[in-house]
C-alpha cells in the first residue's frame, strides 16, 4: 500500500462514519461535509473542486446598494412579489443589452437565485398538461435539477449530449419527444458540469423541436456570459450571450447574481417570462393553482408560496448591480474571467500528469476555459476516480451523478487560488505515480 497525502485508514474510518452509501456517487454536500471531516481530524487542507461556489469579492456598488437600502427602511415591508419595479426595469434592460432580445419589465420577475426561479417553473411548466409528465434534460446537467423534478413528482427523461452536437442534436431531441409526453427541456448554458456552450445552430434546433412538439424550454444562464472566447461584456453591442430565446417565443430564463456578480450570498436572480409563455391557458393548472393562466399561477401559486418575495435589500444590491452593467460602468465579465485563467492551468497541470479531458470542444472550437472542467483518468471509472482522489485531498464530483455517459469528474476552479497551484500539481504528480500503467 503506497502512502498518500491524507492516510487511508483515516479516510475510510470517516466515509464509514459519514452516513454515505457511496461516496464515488455522493451528493455536492454530502462531499462537502465530507471533506470537511476530513480536514477537521488531518488539520490539512484539501484542493477543493466539488463545490461550484464563487470565489471573488462582490462589487461593492451592490453591497453600498444594500446598506443604504437597509438604512431607508426596506427590512420594515414586504417587497412585492413579483419584484421590485427598479429590478424589473433594469432586469429588462439587462436581458436586451446582453441578450439582444426584447424583454420588457412585466416579463421579469425576482426570484431567489435560479434555483428557485427554476424549482417555481417546474411546479407550473410540469403540470400543465396531465399528459405530458417529463422533464427532457439536455446533459450533463446540475444535479439539483433532478432532485427537483423528483420533489415535485414529475417524471424525467434525458440524454448525454457528448455524442449529439450539431446537427446530431436533432434526431436525439426527436426520439423523446415525438412521444408526446415532454413538457419541459432544461439544460444551462454555459453547462454546468461540462462547460459545454451550445452553439447558434444547436439553440435554432432545441428551438424549432420545442415549437414542433409544444414544449417548453427552460434555458439556466446561471453563467451568464462567462464564454470567455468571446467578449461578452459590453451593453448593446454583440457579440451578445447566446439564447434559445432569439429562434422561439416558448421560452423561459433563469438568470443567477451568484457567479456572474460573485453574489451568490444574497440569494437573489430574475425569472423572465416572455408574453407568449405567461399568457398560455391550461385549465389542468386549476388542480394545483386559483388560475389557469401561466402567468398567474407562477405568481400567485408558484413565487408567492415558495417565498412570499425575495428579500427586499437582496433586491436592491441586484438592481444596483444591473443598473451598472446597463450603464456600462461595471464591467462584470471582465472581473469573472479570473476563473477562466485559473481554470487554464489546472487543466495543464491534469494533462501534464495523465488525465484527459473529457468534454472538450464546442463544434470546431475547443471548449472555454470557465468556471468548470472535465476530466478522466485511464482505468477509472468517475465514481472511483473520486473515491481515489480523497486520499491525495483532491475533491470533486463524478460525472455520472450529472447525466453525463462519460467517465470522469468535474472540477471546479472557484476555490483553487494561484497560490495552491504548486500543491495540486504535487499531489496530481503522486496520484501519477501511484496508478500509471
Amino acid at each position: 500500500m503506497k502512502e498518500t497525502p491524507f492516510a487511508r485508514d483515516v479516510v475510510d474510518g470517516l466515509i464509514g462514519t459519514s452516513g454515505i452509501r457511496n461516496v464515488g456517487t455522493a451528493s455536492i454536500r454530502e462531499l462537502r461535509r465530507l471533506v470537511a471531516s476530513i480536514e477537521e481530524a488531518t488539520g490539512k487542507k484539501f484542493i477543493r473542486m466539488e463545490m461550484g461556489i464563487p470565489g471573488l469579492p462582490a462589487p461593492a456598488v451592490g453591497i453600498e446598494a444594500e446598506i443604504e437600502a437597509l438604512r431607508k427602511g426596506v427590512a420594515s415591508y414586504y417587497p412585492d412579489i413579483e419584484g421590485i419595479p427598479e429590478l424589473r426595469a433594469e432586469g429588462a434592460r439587462f436581458v436586451k443589452n446582453f441578450l439582444n432580445v426584447e424583454c420588457a419589465p412585466r416579463n421579469c420577475f425576482a426570484a431567489v437565485g435560479s434555483m428557485q426561479a427554476c424549482f417555481s417553473t417546474l411546479m407550473v411548466a410540469g403540470r400543465m398538461d396531465k399528459a405530458k409528465d417529463t422533464v427532457l434534460f439536455i446533459d450533463p446537467g446540475f444535479p439539483v435539477h433532478k432532485q427537483m423534478v423528483k420533489m415535485i413528482g414529475l417524471k424525467s427523461a434525458g440524454f448525454d449530449v457528448y455524442a449529439h452536437r450539431g446537427e446530431k442534436l436533432k434526431p436525439a431531441l426527436e426520439s423523446f419527444l415525438r412521444k408526446g409526453n415532454v413538457s419541459v427541456i432544461l439544460y444551462s448554458n454555459p453547462n454546468n458540469p461540462s462547460w459545454i456552450c451550445f452553439t447558434e445552430e444547436e439553440l435554432a434546433i432545441i428551438a424549432e423541436a420545442a415549437e414542433r412538439h409544444g414544449a417548453l424550454v427552460l434555458e439556466d444562464l446561471a453563467y451568464f456570459a462567462m464564454d470567455f472566447r468571446r467578449e461578452l461584456g459590453a451593453p448593446r453591442r454583440p457579440p451578445f450571450q447566446s439564447t434559445v430565446a432569439r429562434y422561439t417565443g416558448r421560452y423561459i430564463l433563469f438568470i443567477s447574481s451568484s457567479k456572474v456578480f460573485s453574489y451568490a450570498g444574497q440569494r437573489v436572480g430574475l425569472l423572465v417570462i416572455p408574453d407568449k409563455v405567461f399568457s398560455l391557458d391550461r385549465p389542468d393548472l386549476l388542480a394545483f393553482y386559483p388560475s389557469s393562466r401561466f402567468g398567474h399561477a407562477i405568481v400567485y401559486g408558484s413565487l408567492y408560496a415558495t417565498t412570499s418575495g425575495v428579500t427586499h435589500s437582496a433586491q436592491e444590491g441586484l438592481t444596483a448591480l444591473l443598473r451598472a452593467a446597463n450603464d456600462g460602468k461595471l464591467d462584470f465579465v471582465e472581473t469573472v474571467k479570473e476563473y477562466g485563467r485559473r481554470a487554464r492551468v489546472m487543466k495543464d497541470l491534469f494533462i501534464k500528469n495523465g488525465f484527459q479531458l473529457v468534454y472538450d470542444r464546442d463544434g470546431d472550437q475547443p471548449l472555454a476555459d470557465g468556471f468548470y472542467f472535465t476530466v478522466s483518468y485511464p482505468g477509472l471509472s468517475g465514481a472511483g476516480l473520486v473515491t481515489e482522489l480523497l486520499y491525495y485531498g483532491i475533491s470533486a464530483i463524478a460525472l455520472e451523478t450529472t447525466g453525463s455517459d462519460q467517465a470522469g469528474i468535474r472540477a471546479c476552479v472557484s476555490f483553487v487560488l494561484p497560490e495552491n497551484f504548486p500543491e495540486l500539481e504535487k499531489r496530481l504528480a503522486l496520484f501519477h505515480a501511484h496508478h500509471q500503467r
